[in-house]
């Protein structure tokens, strides 16, 4: 099994990070960026493991490495350390682009416990996606107060509670709004299934879910007031009732996003 690559210092990882982020920047801008990053790393539990393991690890030395499973989850968590320092470094880079502006904003505790909120799910994402959204939520609620906190907490929610299925038809809708079921379902996956198939069942449980959470509706006309229309009954002639139901890939009720996530740019 070969050797862990740690830093020479497994513990003082805190201001190595600090070092890595804050660098050529003034004392005051090293202080905010501390209080981020501690932030950051107090809301992953497995952050303080991690440093006493390796501590033990270096200390002990060739009896500690021929326990097969400890090395290997030092392997795992060293990863993933790479990973956080790798999304810590690209938000500093994103906090530099946009000036002192966002300097007493990163500091409030408003803030930081969106950040907290953020890395959590970021810890616990299995896919990087998740990550990379928990990310821009982070940097761009800093900079850019489209929405209240109490919308980025609920974007957070989201985030933790779909599947990247579900993101596949919000981002499907975002880029092409007023788009139906079909249209939605035929630039996602391709073909369309079978009405008695899996995939089909799948898809009407992904809609349902964004319907009943807030997240898409179908499309509607307003008046001069921002009130919704009623839509016009469509009369039809008196005949036979229609012998099937209505398709999971309807293709004339178009669907958009909610006023509520009208600035879901702050994820994608």
């Amino acid at each position: 099994m070969p050797d862990i690559q740690l830093h020479s210092d497994e513990n003082t990882i805190v201001e190595r990070l600090r070092e890595e982020l804050a660098k050529s920047e003034p004392t005051r801008k090293k202080r905010i960026i501390e209080k981020f990053v501690l932030a950051d790393l107090g809301s992953i539990p497995w952050v303080g493991g991690f440093l006493s393991a390796a501590a033990s690890y270096k200390a002990e030395g060739s009896s500690i490495k021929q326990n097969n499973l400890q090395t290997q989850w030092l392997e795992e968590h060293q990863g993933k350390l790479n990973d956080l320092r790798e999304a810590l470094e690209e938000i500093q880079r994103r906090f530099e682009m946009l000036g002192e502006s966002v300097d007493e904003r990163i500091q409030s505790e408003e803030y930081l416990g969106l950040v907290r909120k953020a890395f959590r799910i970021w810890n616990d994402a299995d896919i990087s996606e998740k990550r990379r959204y928990a990310v821009n939520i982070v940097t761009n609620s800093a900079g850019t107060r489209v929405c209240s906190d109490d919308v980025v907490r609920l974007f957070l929610d989201w985030l933790e509670l779909y599947h990247e299925s579900h993101f596949a038809i919000i981002r499907e809708i975002y880029s092409n709004p007023a788009s139906t079921r079909f249209e939605i379902c035929s630039e996602i996956y391709g073909d369309v299934p079978r009405e008695d198939s899996a995939e089909a069942d799948l898809y009407k449980y992904l809609i349902r879910d964004l319907s009943t959470g807030g997240v898409i509706r179908q499309e509607r006309d307003i008046n001069h007031l921002g009130q919704f229309v009623r839509k016009k009954p469509i009369r039809t002639r008196k005949g036979a009732a229609p012998a099937t139901m209505e398709s999971a890939f309807e293709d004339s009720k178009p669907y958009v996003l909610t006023d509520l996530v009208d600035n879901l740019s702050i994820t994608l």
